[in-house]
């Protein structure tokens, strides 16, 4: 074990400084989350008042504990914050995840107690996660130190949070369509580990393919920008970066103690460095499934594939505002398509399949779109009527992209009737949206990274 951030997240041993027996008590949260992730290491609640906790024996200081320990993770009051960390570096804990809020958050005060701990922690060789964090997560150790009541499913996405509330709302989003993750950090105040640490570890982490982040602020711009650049060429990383208005500046200010950044600079420094950025909660979700189960597409040509005209006009109108292009089918295409279509159906792009279409006709039109060789990526539309096959299209739909190359993406709008066939589609590792404008914005992003890797391939 070393002293990186390693110990965070693949520990051997564990110790709950202020692990309670009250369910209502954020130390019972976290030692139960432990425990039910089923992490395979000794677990070590720290209590002077009990002598055991959650069926586990209870020690009274973190010295106490007989065996080593890789990770602390502190729930306790803020004023004993400091001796618990002096006590983990007695121990030669190399790691601790303060959980503990009322630091740099809370003014002048809370910013030179939080300068103090730092250095005991400097002074104890104890590296910091927070404070003011909900934890870390590794599910590929079973490892589950936070106080979030939503657990993730493993797969290969790491999220870096500044803000706990967020990083349990990306929590719940995720497990309710069924994405998981590889890591998770909500990294609080930062006052030691900071976004830039995370980004050089989860660079050269093997179980991590996509980075997301919500950031507040930067520790430091210029190191970003550094490990930004040299990170996307290999993995995406897609940020939400708040604060975009001076009022929000203040905000997260008063939030997590975050150094405020023009707007303007982050949107060209994200630019030049090929991180694609959210503006909304709705732009980080919709770019999160993209970037997870879609390879960029080589070219900006889109094809529509869409059971309604109004759709298609929504989307056709989504692709020039996001700089795609509406992909022209070569006349063997339309020749296809109007020998295979209803008379009343549209041989062009967008292809109306109509309202009546059954599985097998979108089937038919979007196996003929993926052929062509002038697109480069389909979007599949579909509106809940009578005779709609929204479970039977989903299982084409996830066919076809299991056996293209090209990236297909599908729009169901409504509510109950098409609500099972979308799940079915994210099920499946195909992206799917409740509107046309969200569809294509994410394949937008995607095209816009494709070229930013092939930009930096050639120079």
């Amino acid at each position: 074990m070393t002293s990186g951030l390693e110990c965070f997240f693949t520990p051997r041993s564990i110790a709950v400084a202020g692990a309670s027996r009250n369910p209502q008590k954020l130390g019972y949260v976290m030692l139960d989350n432990l425990t039910r992730a089923r992490f395979k290491g000794p677990i070590y609640p720290v209590n002077p008042n009990a002598e055991s906790v959650l069926g586990l024996s209870s020690y009274a200081h973190i010295e106490d504990i007989p065996g080593p320990v890789d990770l602390a993770v502190l729930t306790v009051p803020a004023a004993a914050v400091l001796p618990v960390i002096d006590e983990c570096g007695r121990k030669g804990v190399k790691a601790a995840v303060v959980i503990t809020a009322g630091f740099r958050e809370t003014g002048a005060a809370g910013a030179a107690r939080e300068r103090e701990l730092l250095d005991h922690a400097r002074r104890a060789g104890v590296r910091i996660v927070g404070p003011n964090s909900i934890g870390v997560i590794n599910t590929f150790a079973n490892l589950n130190a936070t106080f979030a009541e939503t657990a993730p499913f493993s797969y290969e996405i790491a999220v870096i949070s500044q803000s706990g509330a967020i990083a349990t709302a990306i929590l719940d989003w995720a497990r309710a369509i069924g994405v998981g993750f590889s890591k998770f950090v909500s990294l609080g105040n930062m006052a030691d580990v900071n976004e830039i640490d995370m980004l050089r570890f989860l660079a050269d982490d093997p179980q991590t393919k996509l980075i997301v982040g919500y950031l507040e602020g930067f520790s430091d711009g210029r190191g970003f920008l550094d490990i930004a650049s040299t990170l996307t060429p290999r993995k995406p990383l897609v940020v939400m970066k708040v604060g975009r208005s001076a009022a929000g500046a203040r905000a997260a200010t008063s939030h997590t103690g975050s150094l405020a950044s023009s707007d303007t600079v982050v949107d060209a420094a994200f630019r030049q460095a090929g991180v694609i950025r959210a503006y909304t909660m709705d732009e980080l979700f919709d770019y999160t499934l993209a970037f997870s189960y879609l390879a960029p597409p080589r070219g900006n040509r889109v094809a529509i594939v869409t059971n309604a005209g109004g759709p298609g006009v929504m989307a056709t109108d989504a692709i020039e505002r996001y700089g795609l292009t509406l992909a022209r089918l070569s006349p063997v295409s339309s020749d296809r398509l109007a020998e295979g279509l209803p008379m009343a159906a549209s041989s062009a792009n967008p292809i109306d399949v109509l309202g009546d279409a059954p599985a097998d006709r979108y089937q038919f039109a979007i196996q003929v779109a993926l052929d062509d060789a002038g697109v480069d990526a389909v979007i599949v539309l579909m509106t809940p009527q009578a005779v709609t096959e929204p479970e039977r299209t989903s299982r084409v739909i996830t066919h076809l992209a299991r056996t293209s190359e090209k990236p297909i993406m599908g729009v169901y709008m409504g509510g109950d009737a098409v609500a099972r066939g979308r799940l079915m589609l994210d099920a499946s590792h195909v992206p799917a949206y409740h509107y046309p404008e969200r569809a294509v914005r994410a394949m937008a992003a995607l095209e816009r990274y494709g070229r930013y890797v092939k930009d930096a391939s050639a120079t």
